[in-house]
């Protein structure tokens, strides 16, 4: 498998992105993986890269978006931070990706047993890790709304609050770049938002606004 060249990823629209992105998921869950040469990838890339998409996850070790979707070198732009939170830093990464680099798809991945979400909504405080959570706190009160009564330790709470900030931030993303929201709104990227099991490896695409 080849490293994506300036030619190919010109016929990537968002929707294809996406279909990679998937097929990729389901060669990792199966334990196959594309036949790719990672130093000829190397190689390939010395002058340039042109990937199909941008993933914003988690830092979680057990989530590296290269792995669970099978991809090599210079396919895909990864953001990792804890929670797959959004602030001003990746949003001008996204905008870089989008803009700049010709990345056809934006993906928001979030994933089960998320620390970061459940720190959150248990409102833990440790130095900066405190305001970064903060972010995700819109969702921990939307969906603890939605739940009375539950304690906020409950799988289900935390699974329901992972799930709800990804969407927010899908929704971010566009309300708070104007850049990206108007790629988006001509058609030029696609964005998604994405869950990721640990237990199975599979990706579940919650939502998915594409264009042709």
């Amino acid at each position: 498998m080849k490293a994506h060249t300036a030619e190919t990823q010109a016929t990537v629209t968002p929707a294809k992105a996406l279909q990679f992105l998937k097929e990729g998921n389901a060669r990792f869950v199966n334990n196959l993986k594309m036949n790719r040469n990672l130093l000829e990838q190397v190689n390939d890339t010395k002058d340039g890269q042109f990937p199909f998409a941008i993933v914003l996850s988690c830092i979680d070790s057990r989530t590296s978006a290269e792995l669970i979707f099978d991809q090599g070198l210079g396919d895909i732009f990864s953001a990792r931070i804890a929670g797959n939170i959004l602030n001003d830093d990746i949003l001008g990464s996204m905008e870089f990706a989008c803009k700049l680099a010709g990345t056809k798809l934006i993906v928001v991945l979030g994933h089960s047993k998320c620390g970061a979400i459940k720190g959150a909504c248990q409102g833990a405080e440790l130095g900066h890790l405190t305001n970064l959570l903060s972010k995700v706190q819109v969702s921990v009160d939307e969906v603890k709304a939605e739940m009375p009564g539950v304690d906020p330790t409950d799988p289900t709470l935390v699974s329901a609050v992972a799930q709800h900030n990804v969407i927010h931030t899908m929704d971010e993303i566009l309300d708070r770049s104007d850049v990206l929201r108007e790629l988006f709104e001509s058609g030029q990227i696609g964005i998604a938002g994405a869950y990721y099991d640990i237990e199975t490896g599979e990706v579940q695409f919650m939502k998915e606004i594409l264009h042709d």
